[in-house]
């Protein structure tokens, strides 16, 4: 993945300093104020994190059985890192710079689990091949969009797995957190404490089986801070839209959570009273379907640029 560190110990990716990076081997398996932090950055330093696969990288044969692995190895984040100067009250913004996946993922299909568990199937494993940007399964060639299913920051208190989500983030199994975008995330802990893992090289909204193509793989980040203000949510900010990624008990629950968040932003932008930011996001905000695999279900409320500009109108404090 043209990585290596220079005589100055400096870390370079495709010969350009990224000055930090993090290994696959300092993982936590949850987000917590408690975890202490593996490496520090500055605002508008670069960072490089190797991830392991969900599966803690167990998986290498499709003769293995699910019995065979240690579940507690599974849904292993890397990190955390702390970021200077980044306070509760604040804002860690993360831009994604790149993505690089290993040449082999894996699927699982787990009874009981996913969207159809309470129907009768068999457990089963399956290797996939990612080469020349392409997703080999059996002869079906898909185009890859390599995304990070989980990433988030420490909460304020106790401690969250990280194969779950929440307000801090964490496995949010949204395709759109991939290369490109930007995400903003309300840091409730000193140094904020960003952890990432659970690559995949393809996801589609829902991750019906409960596993993409899980793969191991790097992710290079700019970690920056906006003092004094933050989301109630994490947001996604692409070039045309922003997504305020929300999560509930139910996809009900998540809906009410994005949709008010969404429409007080509308609001506040556009000095509208709440019935009318209400009926123009009916006509322009999209509900969209992150994941409905974990006990937690995910929600993005989708909304246009041109209707919201800047993203500090979703912010709170």
């Amino acid at each position: 993945m043209n990585v290596f560190i220079d005589s100055n110990g400096v870390v370079k990716r495709n010969g350009v300093n990224t000055l930090k990076m993090i290994s696959r081997t300092r993982l936590i398996y949850s987000f917590s104020p408690r975890n202490e932090p593996v490496e520090t950055a500055k605002p508008g330093e670069l960072v490089l994190f190797e991830t392991i696969d969900a599966l803690g990288g167990q998986i290498k044969s499709e003769d293995m059985t699910l019995n065979e692995l240690d579940w507690s190895k599974v849904d292993g984040a890397t990190g955390p890192l702390y970021v200077e100067g980044a306070e509760a009250g604040d804002t860690l913004v993360v831009d994604i710079l790149d993505i690089r996946v290993e040449e082999i993922g894996v699927m699982v299909v787990i009874p009981k689990y996913g969207a159809l568990g309470h129907m009768d199937f068999k457990p089963r494993v399956k290797l996939v091949r990612i080469k020349d940007r392409l997703v080999h399964f059996d002869g079906i060639k898909l185009c890859a969009h390599p995304m990070i299913g989980t990433i988030g920051v420490a909460p304020g208190e106790g401690e969250v797995p990280a194969g779950s989500l929440g307000r801090h983030g964490g496995n949010m199994d949204t395709k759109e957190v991939r290369a490109g975008t930007r995400l903003y995330f309300p840091v409730f802990a000193e140094g904020a404490l960003l952890a990432m893992g659970d690559l995949h090289a393809l996801q589609a909204n829902g991750e019906l089986c409960v596993s993409a193509v899980e793969v191991s793989g790097e992710v290079l980040v700019k970690v920056d801070i906006i003092k004094g203000k933050q989301p109630p949510w994490p947001i996604l900010e692409t070039d045309d839209h922003l997504a305020v990624l929300a999560c509930g008990n139910t996809l009900d629950e998540a809906c009410t959570y994005a949709s008010e968040t969404a429409v007080k932003g509308i609001a506040g932008a556009r000095g509208l009273s709440f019935e009318e930011a209400y009926m123009l996001a009916s006509l322009t905000v999209d509900l969209e379907i992150n994941q409905v695999v974990d006990p937690k279900k995910g929600v993005r409320a989708v909304i246009p640029k041109e209707l919201i500009g800047n993203v500090e109108h979703l912010f709170i404090g």
